[in-house]
């Protein structure tokens, strides 16, 4: 890290009822990436229960996992994370789809969220005729700011792109779908990247962006438009939002609340979190 390093204080509160056994998998603790080192973490699991820890070898996420019985159960995770920003992207090619890495190619894919088959006319109509690389990329972007409204509640849990495309409305990880699906339709390799950030519009929440492979290496990109990209804790990395949920469970658990706290050095600190998680909406 250098002398000019981003230092981003993190907290979530996550809150559950869990009516009757149930095992729960959470993906919340910052990654372990080469753009980002974490100074100190704690995460705390009331009652406390026995856990397992591992990393997914597909996506690198670190994930716990755990059984729970019955009651409330409360989720505390806090983080000083120093970020290492990357250089500047330069006027970046596109990679031909037979250079591309072995581990790079899956995200080439239609995937559960992102139909790029299903979508591929319509992008090659709106961004086939531009000229390949970063500018086409970033043209993409622009236009799904330009074009989707950002709003809340006008998307769930099973939206997909397609969806995203109709409508006309969504929130950040349907931008970011939206994104994806573009990128791969022009087969451009496109991944989901969600983590911690803080903006202003609308309260503190997990925030989703999408990344590029262009020039022989990853490139992030924010539709929203919400929040700097460099200033993002990355936490998951995946296809689409089936690999960075960061909560999943079975058995009957409903979530009671969720409060997330982001503080970045050199800005005024936000309130602290109430003890316990506030209402969910």
């Amino acid at each position: 890290m250098t002398d000019a390093q981003h230092i981003s204080a993190l907290e979530a509160v996550l809150a559950y009822e869990v009516a009757g056994p149930a095992h729960l998998c959470f993906n919340i603790e910052a990654a372990h990436v080469p753009t980002q080192r974490i100074l100190s973490e704690a995460l705390e699991i009331t009652p406390a229960v026995p856990v397992h820890r591992f990393t997914d070898p597909a996506t690198g996420n670190r994930l716990v996992r755990f059984d729970a019985q019955a009651g409330p159960l409360r989720m505390h995770y806090q983080a000083r994370v120093a970020l290492r920003p990357p250089p500047p992207a330069g006027d970046l090619p596109e990679v031909p789809v037979s250079a591309l890495p072995d581990e790079v190619l899956r995200h080439l894919m239609p995937s559960r969220y992102c139909e790029s088959d299903l979508m591929a006319r319509g992008a090659r109509q709106l961004f086939g005729q531009l000229p390949p690389g970063i500018a086409r990329v970033r043209a993409i972007v622009d236009w799904i700011h330009d074009t989707i409204e950002y709003l809340p509640g006008s998307s769930d849990s099973t939206t997909t792109a397609q969806q995203v495309f109709v409508q006309r409305a969504g929130v950040c990880r349907d931008f970011a779908h939206l994104g994806i699906t573009f990128c791969r339709a022009l087969n451009i390799p496109a991944r989901l990247v969600v983590g911690y950030v803080l903006f202003d519009e609308p309260p503190q929440d997990f925030h989703a962006i999408f990344e590029a492979w262009l020039g022989g290496c990853w490139v992030l990109f924010d539709p929203s438009g919400m929040a700097p990209v460099e200033r993002l804790v990355r936490v998951g990395t995946g296809s689409d939002a089936k690999d960075v949920a960061f909560a999943t469970w079975f058995g009957p658990v409903q979530m009671r609340g969720k409060n997330l706290r982001v503080r970045e050095s050199g800005r005024p600190a936000p309130p602290a979190l109430a003890l316990a998680a506030s209402a969910s909406a």
